[in-house]
């Protein structure tokens, strides 16, 4: 497995994942908050995700049936990943 690290647009945010391939397994979500921003996600399991940096500089927003949690930097707006119950 590689190493991948990713942050907000200013940086306070920053995390890393870990995943055999980088482009194995994108996809398009169909929520309005995805098709507004042209979101392109790739899952991966939470025990290969750390948040290095930042979590008081995180926000939590939900809306509709709860199912999943989107966090964004609370300075720079930048939506960095979210957690869905399954």
């Amino acid at each position: 497995m590689s190493q991948y690290k990713g942050s907000c647009h200013c940086g306070l945010v920053q995390f890393k994942f870990y995943s055999d391939s980088i482009l194995e397994g994108l996809y398009s979500c169909n929520c309005s908050l995805c098709l507004k921003k042209s979101i392109i996600m790739k899952s991966i399991k939470k025990e290969v995700f750390s948040l290095l940096s930042g979590k008081k500089n995180i926000t939590e927003y939900r809306w509709n049936k709860n199912i999943a949690r989107h966090f964004f930097c609370k300075n720079c707006g930048v939506y960095t990943h979210h957690i869905r119950r399954r």
